[in-house]
């Protein structure tokens, strides 16, 4: 490139030409204002605001104008507003006066192109309402659409007479494939001479009413390997029976030939085979499984870009495939739509939504005199809800449900979003108070992070506003909602997160919703519980008033199963948080019908596995019940009396599993002291000073907390985790002259603190917070003598510290349940730096305040202990250790813990074993990891779990600690007798929840394959309904009834698996019941899943996904539940 210089002519003028001269140049002039940014825009900014009327009628489209914001901007628009209207340059650019030519500014280059012409200004484009295509799509395709998609469900006009591949009248043309294109049916022989080359298509077969599945293998094909495509080979070698395959559409069932003819040797090993014809096998020697290259592309393509996993990837071919499990219907199809002469519009609330069989349903699976029930059998025909919010589950501001209407809205979960907004626009803010500390994380969250967003979360099958607290009106209107699905004369137990606060005032709520929802309750036939897990972080009260553990007739449900699905639908919070309201529904509503769909295929699985865990656990708690009985013979009729007064009167009747607290708190000891102290006044005692001795307590005990509290600031300081912005100096110096006015009290009624004083050898650098105060406690007996310590005030102390222990321990509870709220708030919906900065310092807050009410129960147990001689057993109070400060933790949790601990530990024995067989070095950390695993947790109960170890050794092994147990100092027969009679009731409770969960379970199978029938027989009602009105509509007739008649097999299919479930005997862990084959349905003798796999799954690979304990299932939380989910628009699990 050449090189220029720029030089100064004739005044002002700027000249720019090439540094040699030796070129042709050419000059080009361009005016100043070709060097302005070009301005689009000639009129101000018009802003658009839409206001509705008072009466909520009306919409009123204001227009106002906005100037621009910079001044740059503003004189730019002047200046083009300025010319506009007049010939004269603008003020904002004007130039100093000059000729034209000295207005120009002359640009040489160094060729003669002209510069490019100017690309024309965009045309201002107005907004296209696209999303008009839904609005016409509901009106006019969606019917049209749903009739194809049920026509394509019969024959769709192919021939079922003669086969179009060998035109043989003989032949019966019964099958066809889903994969190839045209949909026409071919008899048998041609539709595996058309599949050689593609042995994993899925076939269908025809029986004369319905498709059913099958496959090429059932038909007799055969796969070659080692041969060109049509060849066969003349020593065929098969391969193992049960051989399947991976593929992009699922998992296959195949039978295989491996080359075994002269051509062997080029062919190479079967391995070599499967490869070449781009089959990957799980294994060298007689491989049994494969997976094809186009499957391990796509996964590949798939864990890249969608983070999927293989286990979400195996699942995923499971459910496309139907000879495991049960594919997921088109909602519209499933909920018989395409049957109804009004269509899709004639869709009733809930009506997509899928139902659980094993819930109560009173004239569907509940016998005709299930009303007049007795009493101790009435709690089998109740009906469980969870209420819950999911706060991951947020929307942008964006969009709006004129422009993204939902297409299916309230037909399925989520409800109906016009009349719900409607109603929110009608209430004012109704934020309750509550003194429940298990509430404050919620209070945060109903205040933090909803700039921007038009719902803040999803309350199972509605959007949510600034949490859940604000407006109770949210939960009420989906409570609502779900109640007008239910018939009224059912019992129904609600669980909640936050039902202590949500239910006060329910009733008179209720009342305020719109007629679409609007219920009434009768609180006597509702009960309000709160999750198992959930209800740690709730004060103790609560623990006893709503826990699942003493409420009648719960069984062992443990109100989290709508935990399991909030879980599951996670992933798409990232995807839904920009959709618009109608696109967000309707996923919502996808995810939640796979949910519950899958939850309904592996419901007799699920009952059959709490089953047999039920009926373990039911002869354990009362073996266990029974041996507590007899040590206490003379007291069980009574303690069992009272347990069941309590149950039919909570109201009046005292609550048996109440800890009793024996003993004055602080406040309540310094005024009885000073009480004494008055009426010695008035009796003519003389003080020995004008302070008091109980007035002396009181500030010695002060000056002992104010020392612990400049301890705690002195750490921070020195951690640095305050910003430094603590000033000790100014704390010590206060500490310091309390603690010189302290002295001069001691000299009057602890002399012998001042001469222990002296006598200490103090370091140098000791500071305040640190130097001994020397209180009566900490005096020996000879230092109590001659006037060393006044009488009376080591008892003062005593009862005083005694106090202290009872307030620090109930503060300490209080502290623990606020932090584990916020650290499980913090874990579920904290997901950016400022929200979990913010919260780690609210629980860094709370921290202190745990170390500072342990610290001050350890000093008043501390000085106790040497008040009764350094004798424990006289103290009253349990030593309080390291570990013993935790939070309360389930007793059942933990043998859950203890089981998957050992079952953990053995696998990892066996693994390593497998190792050192195999020859694999196994490196030493390993080794000693396991030999130390054989004895963790042995140590003393104190300790267990103080330590950090990553294994948590001894967390296992734990009880619950002794904090939450304990009622006060009580050493006392009646004492011991009430702490008895709480243990008592607790195992009591415990083995009767375990025998309400029998009944229920065997009561849920029984409703199980009562409720699929009726919805065969309703699917049956519908194919015999269909008419057909002419000879076109035969098809989509023969359509219709070959769904319905597929929809009732598949009901019939599902209650007839669930009744071998029921009776098939008990399979041990790790076992998996065998799979079916999948068999030609029109063969003779066949039936509809065919036999059992040849090989029964004992022998040869078994794809297996988890551990081999079976326990990643359980800890996965998969459809474990003991309720399906979504309260709202459909019946719960």
């Amino acid at each position: 490139m050449s090189t220029r210089r720029i030089r100064r002519v004739r005044g002002k003028h700027l000249e720019v030409v090439p540094a040699t001269s030796s070129t042709s140049v050419s000059s080009h002039s361009f005016t100043p204002e070709q060097f302005l940014p070009h301005l689009e825009v000639h009129e101000p900014i018009q802003v658009f605001v839409d206001r509705m009327s008072e009466d909520s009628r009306r919409i009123y489209h204001e227009v106002i104008p906005i100037e621009p914001p910079s001044p740059i901007k503003r004189a730019r628009f002047a200046a083009v507003q300025g010319s506009s209207e007049s010939d004269a340059r603008p003020a904002s650019f004007a130039f100093p006066e000059a000729d034209a030519h000295n207005d120009r500014y002359n640009m040489a280059f160094g060729n003669d192109e002209e510069p490019p012409a100017p690309e024309p200004a965009p045309r201002s484009r107005k907004g296209i309402f696209s999303d008009s295509m839904l609005y016409q799509w509901k009106d006019s395709c969606r019917d049209h659409y749903l009739r194809e998609l049920l026509r394509r469900d019969g024959c769709a006009g192919a021939s079922t007479v003669l086969c179009p591949g060998c035109n043989d009248a003989a032949a019966c043309p019964a099958y066809r494939c889903r994969e190839c294109r045209g949909g026409l049916l071919y008899c048998r022989e041609c539709c595996m001479a058309r599949h050689l080359s593609n042995p994993l298509h899925v076939i269908e077969a025809w029986n004369g009413t319905q498709f059913l599945r099958t496959s090429l293998k059932a038909l007799g094909l055969r796969v070659q390997f080692g041969h060109l495509p049509g060849e066969f080979c003349a020593s065929p070698q098969p391969a193992r029976t049960g051989f399947v395959v991976l593929h992009e559409s699922g998992i296959h069932q195949v039978a295989v030939n491996f080359c075994g003819c002269e051509r062997r040797g080029s062919a190479g090993l079967p391995d070599t085979q499967l490869l070449r014809g781009r089959w990957y096998p799980a294994s060298e020697e007689r491989p049994q499984t494969c997976m094809t290259f186009s499957a391990l592309d796509q996964f590949h393509t798939l864990t890249l870009q969608a983070k999927t996993t293989m286990y979400d990837y195996y699942l995923a071919l499971e459910k496309l495939t139907s000879n495991d499990g049960v594919k997921l219907p088109d909602r519209y199809q499933r909920g018989g739509r395409g049957h109804d002469p009004e269509g899709a519009k004639g869709t009733k609330s809930g009506e997509l939504a899928v139902r659980c069989p094993a819930c109560p349903r009173p004239g569907v699976n509940l016998p005709p005199d299930w009303e007049s029930a007795k009493k101790e059998e009435r709690f089998i025909y109740a009906i469980f809800f969870a209420l819950d919010a999911c706060f991951r589950l947020k929307r942008l501001l964006v969009s709006s449900e004129l422009k993204d209407p939902g297409l299916g809205t309230g037909w399925a979960y989520m409800l109906e979003n016009v009349e719900f907004r409607e109603f929110l626009l009608t209430v004012t803010d109704q934020k309750e108070m509550t003194t429940c500390s298990g509430l404050a994380a919620l209070d945060y969250a109903n205040t933090k992070f909803s700039r921007g967003y038009s719902t803040t979360g999803v309350g199972m099958v509605g959007d949510l506003q600034k949490g859940e607290s604000p407006k109770f009106a949210n939960m009420d209107y989906i409570f609502g909602s779900v109640m007008r699905h239910h018939d009224p004369l059912l019992r129904k137990t609600i669980s909640y997160d936050i039902v202590c606060a949500w239910w006060k005032f329910l009733f008179e709520r209720l009342l305020l919703l719109p007629p679409l929802v609007r219920c009434f309750i009768v609180l006597h036939m509702i009960v309000f519980v709160i999750p198992k897990m959930h209800i740690h972080a709730h004060e103790w009260l609560c623990g006893l008033l709503y826990s699942l553990n003493f409420m009648l007739g719960s069984g062992q449900t443990d109100g989290e199963g709508i935990e399991r699905p909030w879980a599951n639908v996670g992933g798409i919070a990232g995807s839904t948080r920009i959709m618009g309201p109608g696109a967000q529904h309707d996923t919502i509503d996808g995810h939640w019908g796979h949910w519950n769909w899958q939850k309904l295929i592996s419901l007799a699985e699920m009952l059959r596995r709490k089953l047999d865990t039920a009926l373990e656990q039911q002869v354990i708690q009362r073996e266990a019940l029974d041996s507590f009985s007899q040590q206490q013979q003379d007291l069980v009729e009574g303690w069992k009396k009272k347990v069941h007064d309590y149950e039919d009167d909570p109201q009046k009747q005292k609550n048996p599993y109440q800890v009793v607290v024996i003993g004055l708190t602080e406040m309540e000891v310094r005024l009885q002291f000073q009480k004494e102290e008055a009426e010695a006044a008035k009796r003519g005692v003389p003080a020995k000073h004008r302070v008091s001795p109980s007035e002396f307590m009181a500030e010695c005990t002060a000056i002992e907390e104010q020392q612990r509290a400049v301890c705690m600031q002195a750490e921070l300081k020195k951690a640095r985790t305050t910003a430094q912005q603590i000033d000790l100096s100014a704390l010590r110096t206060k500490l310091l002259r309390r603690l010189e006015n302290l002295r001069k009290l001691q000299g009057t009624y602890t002399p012998a603190s001042i001469v222990a004083l002296e006598k200490r050898e103090a370091p140098d650098d000791e500071q305040p917070e640190n130097e001994p105060l020397f209180l009566p406690s900490a005096l020996s007996e000879a230092e109590h003598v001659d006037g060393g310590c006044a009488r009376g005030l080591l008892e003062m102390e005593l009862l005083l510290r005694d106090a202290q222990c009872r307030s620090a321990l109930e503060k300490l509870r209080h502290q623990l349940v606020i932090k584990a709220c916020f650290l499980n708030y913090k874990s579920l919906h904290a997901r950016h730096q400022g929200a979990t900065t913010q919260l780690r310092t609210i629980v860094t807050r709370h921290e202190l305040k745990i170390r500072a009410h342990s610290e001050k129960y350890q000093a008043a147990w501390n000085a106790l202990f040497e008040g009764a001689g350094r004798d424990e057993s006289q103290v009253g109070w349990k030593r309080l250790r390291k570990g013993d400060i935790r939070c309360m933790e389930d007793a059942d949790d933990l043998r859950q813990k203890e089981k998957r601990r050992k079952r953990a530990h053995e696998r990892r024995k066996r693994k390593l074993q497998e190792l050192l067989d195999h020859g694999v070095g196994v490196p030493a950390w390993e080794q000693e990891e396991d030999e130390e695993g054989e004895g963790e947790g042995e140590g003393e109960g104190e300790l267990a779990g103080a330590g950090n170890d990553r294994r948590g050794a001894g967390e296992s092994r734990r009880e619950i600690s002794w904090i939450w147990t304990a009622a006060g100092s009580s050493g006392t027969d009646k004492g011991l007798e009430d702490a008895l009679r709480i243990e008592w009731s607790k195992a009591y409770a415990r083995s009767r929840r375990w025998d309400e969960e029998v009944m229920l379970l065997r009561e849920e199978f029984r409703r199980l394959p009562i409720s699929l029938e009726f919805e065969a027989d309703l699917w049956v009602e519908r194919g015999r309904a269909v008419s057909v009105a002419g000879e076109q509509e035969e098809e989509y007739a023969q359509g219709m009834r070959a769904y319905a008649s597929k929809q009732a097999a598949l009901f019939r299919d599902i209650a007839a698996r669930a009744q071998k479930t029921e009776t098939s005997p008990k399979l041990d862990r790790g076992k998996k019941r065998p799979r079916a084959a999948v068999v030609d349905p029109l063969a003779e003798g066949s039936g509809r899943h065919g036999e059992e796999s040849e090989d029964g799954g004992d022998d040869g690979e078994v794809l297996v996904v988890g551990d081999e304990d079976g326990d990643a299932e359980e800890e996965r939380g998969m459809v474990e539940s003991d309720e399906v989910i979504l309260a709202g628009e459909m019946d719960d699990f």
